[in-house]
């Protein structure tokens, strides 16, 4: 692949491209479907690019090494499945205590339990109302592959901003689905001519906070433990700071005819595709439907959901998630009260149709 070129890849391969090309220096992870192409696309060209690939002994493992690499300044990466995820919820929550940059890939499957290898979204608790400690995590959900390459770059951006995990919510139809890309690469894979990391400013050193020797200078200490009294809740404080300052800055989402909807769809990921099909149909039949679909999904976009309903007009939002009912309270809770929120959901591998969407936005109009 050269620069300005389009290819056909996975949305797996295409977040796998993403982290290379936005100086992924560390990669571990553990095999678990759907997710499995990102393993063995990092461990293929990574080499090449000078970066450290580790298949771990287990996703607790993964983590972990994630922890370390980034403590000492690499930009680290790792990725799993919805199971897989769950089991790096401790670590996950010792990164945030001790403010450092992560991107971790979940490419959602079915569940409770092992579930099954479908896609679904019933992750999204997981994401985005974390482990224990008042923590937050930044949560990112694409919906395309060009989309999953260029959200996966911005995450390693928004990591190193603000010293913070970040998540990128994919799914199994995602993952596996192919769709053209243009990617900015700095060489192609076929013929191994990679920039190597010594070329691109990534460098270790980059980061004053790392812990990375502290001959001739002040130590560098990374920690999520403390013990004096007042001193935890007071670095709490600093953290409920910085997280405030997260959600005025990087709300992000796409909205279409939304000013003079009668019903706005709400969807996220590979959802939203299906709710941005049924909202043009809808439309063609002279029913006012609109989409909201949040691209970062904490810091939910709330903003945009009070605009619509402080202005007193009339409006229904219905929220379709392959879950059953998630996101749902995110909206509810930037609706307030002012406006009707209506849901519908499906789950265990099942995806609510664009025919259940239209009759379901045109039974609320007629109700």
């Amino acid at each position: 692949m050269t620069k300005g070129q389009k290819i056909l890849i996975s949305g797996n391969e295409a977040i796998a491209q993403a982290a290379l090309d936005a100086g992924c220096t560390f990669y571990a992870g553990y095999p678990i479907t759907p997710q499995n192409e990102i393993i063995a696309y990092m461990s293929e060209h990574m080499p090449l690019q000078g970066g450290v690939f580790i298949q771990s002994e287990s996703e607790l493992a993964a983590i972990n090494m994630v922890f370390g690499a980034s403590a000492v300044g690499a930009r680290a990466m790792t990725s799993s499945s919805s199971p897989g995820i769950s089991l790096m919820q401790e670590a996950i929550s010792y990164i945030a205590g001790a403010e450092l940059p992560a991107v971790i890939v979940n490419v959602m499957r079915a569940g409770p339990g092992l579930g099954n290898i479908w896609p679904a979204q019933s992750d999204y608790f997981q994401a985005t109302k974390p482990g224990h400690g008042d923590y937050h995590c930044i949560a990112l959900a694409p919906s395309s592959v060009q989309e999953a390459y260029e959200v996966t770059k911005d995450a390693f951006r928004l990591a190193d901003m603000y010293r913070i995990p970040v998540f990128i919510l994919s799914d199994g139809m995602l993952g596996q689905m192919m769709e053209p890309l243009l990617a900015d690469s700095q060489g192609s894979m076929a013929d191994g001519k990679r920039k190597k990391l010594s070329t691109i400013d990534y460098r270790l050193s980059t980061k004053k906070w790392a812990a990375t020797g502290c001959k001739g200078r002040d130590a560098h200490v990374v920690k999520s433990f403390y013990m004096n009294m007042g001193e935890l809740e007071r670095f709490n404080l600093e953290l409920q700071e910085k997280y405030k300052k997260i959600k005025a800055r990087e709300q992000k989402q796409e909205a279409l005819y939304i000013d003079d909807a009668q019903v706005v769809l709400v969807a996220y990921g590979t959802m939203a595709r299906l709710a941005k099909e049924a909202m043009a149909i809808l439309r063609k039949k002279g029913v006012k439907a609109g989409l909201l679909r949040p691209i970062s999904v904490w810091p939910f976009p709330e903003d945009i959901i009070k605009r619509l309903t402080v202005s007193g007009k009339r409006v229904v939002f219905l929220v379709i998630e392959m879950s059953y009912g998630q996101m749902v309270e995110d909206v509810r809770l930037a609706v307030n009260g002012r406006a009707q929120v209506e849901f519908l959901g499906r789950s265990g591998g099942g995806i609510p149709s664009e025919e259940e969407i239209i009759n379901k936005t045109v039974a609320l109009l007629n109700c």
